[in-house]
């Protein structure tokens, strides 16, 4: 038995109707409309503030990540586990997770917009390790709901957490030059 269905099965036999509702909240959560209102809020209020190169962060990595993940599906045109264990109808590819993946590049890029600005450590702390347990329920709710095989959701986080590194590199050098500039 592969680990992708071995994985599958340990969540199949682990189901409950209430544990199902609540996941099903959480997959939600991390869907294409919250991520994306999420990151739309967040963007708004960072150029509010005036922290343009963290909006371009939070707004870059999301759109350019949508293109990338769709892009990977194409690639890999992997196939969702079987119907009935799948809970949720879906018709595009299962690799790699786009829940995982864009929760992944939300988190990484609010992370590091969360490091960059002055704030006290313990809640820079609460706030890190809510994104990580937010990114991290909501891959585990797509297996748990069978709508991905779990290195669906591995490949996920890892090209997220890629794609938004990338981000915060280049922001990073947007924000060197400006200080170079500027002084």
């Amino acid at each position: 038995m592969s680990f992708d269905q071995w994985v599958l099965d340990s969540a199949v036999s682990q189901r409950t109707a209430w544990l199902v509702d609540v996941v099903d909240v959480i997959t939600d959560s991390g869907g294409t409309l919250a991520s994306w209102l999420i990151a739309t809020l967040l963007t708004i209020v960072l150029l509010v503030r005036g922290l343009r190169t963290e909006a371009l962060l939070i707004a870059g990595s999301m759109l350019t990540g949508l293109l990338v993940m769709s892009g990977l599906k194409r690639i890999f045109t992997r196939t969702r586990p079987p119907l009935p264990e799948r809970l949720i109808e879906i018709d595009s590819y299962s690799f790699p997770s786009g829940h995982a993946m864009m929760s992944a590049i939300l988190a990484t890029s609010v992370a590091a917009v969360i490091l960059r600005l002055a704030l006290p450590r313990l809640a820079k702390m609460a706030m890190l390790a809510s994104l990580g347990l937010y990114t991290i329920a909501v891959g585990f709710s797509r297996v748990y709901l069978a709508a991905h095989w779990m290195t669906d959701v591995l490949a996920g986080w890892a090209f997220g957490m890629v794609w938004a590194g990338v981000w915060i590199w280049g922001t990073a050098q947007i924000r060197k030059r400006r200080a170079l500039v500027t002084s």
